[in-house]
């Protein structure tokens, strides 16, 4: 018979491939369906197999019949011309019997054609080398160990800057949140990585060794990547994983300093320093703390523009601020139980820029936590739920860098049934960590908690220069809000007693109580807010502190100026 493909393998090892092969996706899809390493890794072993079966099953064969015909000779020529036995050659011949053959001869039974053999068993060769790479290539793409890792990233010759950027990741769910991180020129950038998922994780600088190494769910690792000088990847290098989206990208904006080899490294600038007997110059001009009512209507279209801006945040002082639409504090929202809040983030700077809106009840990949690249914008969109007087701010991580650096806010939801009074205000109490004249606050003092200034609405004694004016017996509310982020306030008016506290959503006192009694001081912890209501009975200065007298000391102090009705 002539010689087919299916003569060069064995059908039982055959049925074995085919069986490893199906068992192995099987294994695979279950694996990634229901996030469970162990049956990934069955799944992987499975297919080792089958690649490893295949491949000696379609080669040994094959091989043998090229090894035969390679040492068979080359075939006789034929001859086809006819051929007559001679009459009489032999003495019992007869003439009749004379044979003629006009063809060339058939071939013995058994034997193929050397043609046919030698290219269907190249063939099958080939499709086992195929299978053999496969193999390999699935043992060759396990994940990498974990490391000892060094700072020194992929061998980079970079100068680097001084600056450290630490950065809190999530990996799970075939994600890596956030999902990119800016840096400038010569950053170094220490990642806290947790695996949120169900299934091991790691996140590898370019896939190499430097990185977490494998993560169990709920383990996490903090890993210095090294300094940065240009634009890199971090993925996760289980199989599949980094396909999926398991991505991290390091964008690095700027270039190496200009400067010539051997010059000496320049010293560094000191920090800024308030002198607090100092008065604002001419044409300085005070942060507006009045509070409009919420507006009309259930659906609210807010746009907060991300920017760093230069502006005095105490007299001779200017930092370099990181805000919401150009002020700090950004801009202070309000509105009613049930009303939605339609958010654009727009992010005019050269960092990533998140929101965290503490007003909503939401997931954090729906509250604006996701980053927002420099240049891109995303809309988010939340229904309060609940009244009080919330907090916002970045959500980038380092968090307290972006949120002492003036990237916060207010969000205030009246109560149901707030009644009507002559004046409201609202105090963001913050502390201020002063980084060189004209720079960016200094991080290791805000970790430290070593404020330069505790600030309402963003400037050193403010409303002591620029006073809040009211009329005698008008009732007035004022909205605080702690944005901290590392202390806590004790709002006071001097001369004044609350007949009113609202504080984290709930009236701790209202007039007409049993007791007939008053509050002196409404205290709230970072992250806190609520409302204080009271009457000035006479004209004179009434002094807002924070009763932590040291931090009145050092900016948290305004008057309110009462004139007569």
């Amino acid at each position: 018979k002539p010689l087919m493909f299916a003569d060069l393998y064995n059908h039982t090892w055959a049925a074995v491939s085919y069986a490893a092969v199906t068992v192995g996706m099987v294994a695979l899809c279950l694996g990634l369906g229901f996030g469970n390493p162990t049956t990934i890794g069955v799944a992987g072993a499975l297919f080792v197999v089958t690649g490893i079966v295949a491949g000696a099953n379609l080669s040994v064969t094959p091989i043998l019949i090229l090894w035969r015909n390679s040492r068979r000779a080359a075939p006789r020529a034929i001859d086809t011309r006819p051929t007559v036995e001679p009459i009489g050659s032999s003495g019992n011949a007869d003439p009749a019997a004379a044979t003629i053959a006009t063809g060339p001869r058939a071939l013995a039974p058994g034997q193929h054609s050397y043609d046919r053999s030698s290219t269907m068993s190249i063939v099958a060769v080939a499709l086992a080398s195929v299978a053999v790479i496969m193999a390999a290539t699935t043992l060759w793409s396990r994940p990498y160990p974990a490391t000892t890792n060094t700072p020194q990233a992929a061998n980079r010759p970079v100068v680097p800057n001084g600056t450290t950027r630490t950065l809190d990741v999530s990996l799970g769910g075939f994600y890596v949140k956030p999902s990119s991180v800016t840096l400038s020129y010569g950053t170094r950038l220490v990642l806290r990585v947790t695996n949120r998922g169900s299934m091991d994780h790691d996140l590898q600088l370019n896939g190499g060794p430097i990185g977490t190494g494998m993560l169990s769910p709920g383990q996490h690792k903090t890993v210095d990547y090294g300094v940065f000088g240009q634009s890199e990847q971090a993925w996760c290098t289980v199989p599949g994983h980094k396909a999926a989206g398991m991505v991290l990208d390091v964008v690095v904006r700027g270039g190496p300093p200009r400067s010539f080899p051997g010059t000496a490294a320049t010293t560094s600038t000191p920090d800024a320093t308030i002198n607090f007997s100092a008065s604002p110059s001419a044409g300085w001009r005070p942060f507006d703390p009045a509070l409009a009512p919420a507006p009309g209507g259930t659906v609210h279209h807010i746009t907060l523009v991300a920017e760093d801006k230069e502006f005095g945040v105490a007299p001779g002082v200017t930092q370099d601020m990181w805000t919401w639409n150009g002020s700090v504090p950004g801009p202070i929202l309000r509105g009613k139980v049930g009303d939605v809040f339609d958010i654009t983030v727009v992010n005019d700077t050269d960092m990533d820029h998140s929101l965290d809106m503490h007003a909503a009840s939401e997931p954090m990949e729906d509250l604006g936590m996701e980053e927002v690249p420099p240049g891109k914008s995303a809309t988010y969109q939340f229904r309060a739920n609940h009244a009080g007087v919330f907090l916002y701010h970045c959500g980038t991580s380092p968090i307290i860098e972006h949120l002492a650096n003036g990237m916060y806010g207010a969000v205030i939801i009246d109560p149901p049934g707030l009644d009507p009074v002559a004046h409201e205000y609202v105090i963001a109490q913050a502390e201020l960590y002063l980084g060189p004249q004209r720079k960016s606050g200094d991080y290791a003092k805000m970790l430290r908690g070593e404020a330069d200034a505790v600030v309402f609405d963003g400037y050193v004694n403010q409303y002591l220069y620029s006073p809040i004016r009211v009329r005698a017996g008008q009732r007035i509310r004022i909205f605080v809000v702690d944005v901290g982020p590392n202390h806590d306030t004790s709002f006071h008016v001097v001369g004044a007693q609350f007949d009113t506290i609202f504080k984290e959503g709930a009236y701790l006192l209202r007039p007409g109580n049993p007791t007939d009694g008053a509050s002196q001081a409404l205290d709230l912890s970072p992250g806190q807010g609520g409302f204080v209501e009271f009457t000035l009975p006479a004209p004179g200065h009434y002094m807002m502190v924070d009763h932590h007298l040291d931090h009145a000391s050092i900016g948290a102090a305004g008057y309110l100026l009462v004139s007569s009705p």
